[in-house]
């Protein structure tokens, strides 16, 4: 690569950059659904033909936040799950890695409240897909488990779901919390994760319990 293009690629990718950063403040006040191409590059100085080297439309650019929000936890929280040890350690630290994302990144994750069900279908797919994949995630590292023994595939993504899913709400508990509440909300999602583990460790016992494997 020479340096004239390694030149323009970094100032490509810093515009793509600016684009999503100009979108993610404007958004703050309105819905995906509602916000004008004209407005982004408005914003961030550069024409509206521009746009198009970047995101094929608006939907483009919000799925570019989808992944940008939530697609650099996969990582962290495939770390946390491969810890070996005390359950309990595990979901307290899950708790922290979702407050911690919240406090850096309140405009990202009041983005993907807002937007999970909100009207720019490819957004919603985006986002559904991601929360999928973190229940696969978190599944498949639960059914390594002592614990799981006897579960089915189908159980195990269920049990995954619900952790995930409670973390999604957490995250929005949290943004509407403010600086003041965040102990009681973190506090709050331990006890039910904690509650959530001890229902796992019955899940197979009783009269009603699911055939085992």
């Amino acid at each position: 690569m020479s340096h004239t293009t390694g030149v323009r690629q970094t100032q490509k990718l810093r515009t793509r950059q600016a684009l999503l950063d100009a979108a993610l403040v404007l958004l703050e006040h309105q819905s995906l659904s509602s916000l004008g191409l004209r407005e982004v590059t408005r914003a961030v100085g550069v024409a509206p033909t521009a746009f198009y080297r970047h995101f094929d439309g608006i939907a483009a650019l919000g799925v570019a936040l989808v992944e940008q929000t939530l697609g650099s936890l996969h990582g962290m929280i495939g770390a946390i799950l491969a810890e070996t040890g005390d359950s309990e350690v595990r979901l307290d630290r899950g708790v922290e890695l979702i407050a911690g994302h919240v406090r850096a990144q309140p405009a990202h994750f009041r983005f993907i409240a807002r937007e999970q069900h909100g009207g720019v279908g490819p957004v919603r797919e985006a986002i559904a897909a991601e929360l999928r994949r973190f229940a696969e995630e978190v599944a498949a590292a639960l059914a390594g488990e002592p614990e799981s023994r006897g579960w089915s595939e189908e159980d195990l993504l269920m049990l995954g779901g619900l952790y995930v899913d409670h973390m999604v709400l957490t995250a929005s508990a949290l943004l509407d919390a403010g600086d003041g509440g965040e102990e009681a909300v973190t506090g709050a999602a331990r006890r039910r994760l904690r509650l959530i583990t001890l229902g796992r460790l019955h899940w197979l016992d009783g009269p009603g319990a699911p055939p085992t494997a």
